[in-house]
């Protein structure tokens, strides 16, 4: 039976606003005969539903008969959808460029082909401006559908001009494709792997890389060419971990927005996604300064109209806006101020269960058993820990790893050394198996095994030889992933100087945030 998850009516019903379920129902009652009416009562049967229960509908609803329910739902289903057209088309770019196409097609069908030609050559002209390349391409084949069939008498080289039109957008569009599918393709292999743990991935993802962007790709035209160029060499240095590449090029996906400001409105989402990377790439380098502008100015467009257009920008919005805002948290080490920001962190999580992807909840989950673990909540940071382990997903098997360590080490705190020695085992194997396992790891689990015969006279000096060990490998090329996802280095400073974690991590920020001030380049105004 299907599931609160899974079933596509149940999910398109539960993400309507109010305003759009009052809408459906006057459409439905203005176009729909009264035999036809038993749709309302099925919206309403399954708007009232906590989970999608057939058994239920079908009970507390006599007149619909379990024969009639497949057809009513899809009957349904596509109904919805032509409301939600009907009130949101008005406003889409994509749907006035096609409302046009179609009166084109309109006036031509009743012989008014001069009229549809100028039409045409306003769509035309506002594709080019709003860079939309495919339906550039549709209103060129249309034009030289009707150059070739009737006498224009537009111009005498109207074919050799329409002609290059179309090789032009052509070539054009062929790039442009080719660079989103090759961000696509990076992006699709971060998802799936994380970042390269090993040589093995960092020159698998290279000769991929250096194969797909060939020379013809390395000088992007345009806003769309130059978006998927940014967007593929920031998966690329991101996978590679190499920071200073990765903020170049986030940088420069967001400051193309703002060369092309029209867009801001188009592709919001990318937008937002852009914001998002540069605010992690700070966040990586430790760029406090860098950070905290960049997030006012997230924070900004956030209450913008492009930010609230519609469900799907307000999701991606609250996602990135509220994963910044905990990573502020991690660089200033203020994990019992960060805590305050998961009750509205789950309510929205709640809200949006049906519509946010998995890889952004685990995330989610992730940084919130962080934020617990290091305000020294150990037993919260280890049930949304579980969260992660238990929620089989083939997905970020970089974060399945990594969450199995975060939560290893939280029994290490609450002292749980009998379920340990089968834990260290169990994540040990399930490490391995992934291919994960880095030097840092490696004397991670040596310490872990040994901790079990230590005394608690010789633990201190044990964990300043795992501590003395691991920053010899903090420069090293595949070590510098478990850095980026378990800060190990604050946590063992915090064993050998008996401070909570939070503590080591506040005075290495107020120390950075100094020397920065300190090493500033001054501004000569005389």
């Amino acid at each position: 039976m299907p599931n609160k998850s899974t079933d596509t009516l149940f999910q398109l019903i539960h993400s309507l606003e109010k305003s759009e379920k009052r809408n459906f129902k006057l459409y439905i009652k203005r176009n729909t005969s009264k035999g036809d009416l038993k749709i309302i009562t099925l919206f309403d049967a399954i708007d009232r539903l906590a989970t999608y229960d057939e058994e239920a509908i079908l009970r507390k609803n006599p007149s619909i008969s379990k024969q009639q329910l497949p057809n009513l739902k899809a009957h349904l289903y596509r109904q919805i959808l032509i409301s939600l057209g009907l009130l949101q088309n008005s406003t889409t770019s994509d749907f006035q460029f096609f409302e046009q196409l179609e009166f084109a097609k309109i006036l031509y069908r009743k012989g008014l082909f001069h009229q549809s030609l100028r039409i045409l050559d306003k769509i035309k002209d506002a594709a080019r401006e709003a860079h939309q390349i495919p339906i550039l391409i549709a209103v060129l084949e249309e034009e030289k559908r009707i150059e070739y069939l009737h006498i224009t008498r537009s111009s005498a080289d109207r074919a050799t001009v329409l002609t290059s039109e179309v090789k032009e957008a052509a070539i054009r569009y062929h790039k442009q494709t080719r660079l989103g599918n090759l961000a696509l393709q990076l992006y699709g292999w971060y998802i799936k792997n994380g970042i390269a743990s090993n040589a093995k991935a960092e020159k698998e993802i290279s000769t991929f890389f250096k194969e797909q962007l060939t020379n013809d790709l390395r000088r992007p035209e345009g806003f769309y060419e130059q978006l998927y160029y940014y967007q593929s060499y920031c998966w690329y240095a991101y996978i590679r971990q190499e920071f200073l590449m990765y903020y170049r090029y986030s940088k420069k996906w967001t400051e193309v927005f703002y060369d092309y400001p029209e867009m801001f409105s188009i592709e919001t989402e990318n937008f937002l996604k852009g914001m998002h990377n540069l605010l992690n790439a700070h966040f990586n380098l430790r760029n406090f300064d860098g950070f905290k502008k960049s997030l006012e100015d997230f924070e900004s467009f956030a209450i913008s109209s492009p930010a609230i257009q519609d469900e799907n920008t307000r999701i991606q919005t609250f996602v990135y806006l509220y994963t910044a805002r905990i990573n502020k948290h991690f660089l200033e080490g203020t994990f019992e101020e960060g805590i305050r920001l998961i009750p509205d962190i789950v309510n929205q999580l709640d809200q949006y269960e049906l519509i946010l992807d998995k890889h952004r909840t685990l995330v989610f989950y992730y940084k919130i058993a962080s934020l617990y673990f290091g305000a020294g909540q150990y037993g919260e940071a280890i049930d949304y820990l579980n969260k992660i382990i238990n929620w089989k997903v083939n997905l970020r098997s970089d974060l399945q790893c990594y969450s199995r360590l975060l939560h290893l080490i939280a029994h290490y705190e609450l002292g749980n050394f009998t379920l340990l020695e089968y834990l260290i085992k169990s994540v040990y194997r399930f490490m391995a198996k992934m291919e994960n396992l880095s030097k840092v790891e490696e004397a991670m689990f040596g310490f872990l095994r040994r901790s079990f015969h230590i005394s608690k006279k010789e633990i201190k000096s044990e964990f300043a030889r795992l501590l003395n060990e691991l920053k010899t490998m903090e420069s090293g090329k595949f070590e510098t992933r478990a850095f980026a996802y378990l800060d190990i280095i604050s946590w063992l400073e915090s064993k050998v100087y008996n401070k909570p974690v939070a503590s080591i991590i506040r005075k290495k920020y107020i120390e950075k945030k100094r020397f920065d001030k300190i090493t500033a380049p001054t501004t000569d105004h005389s």
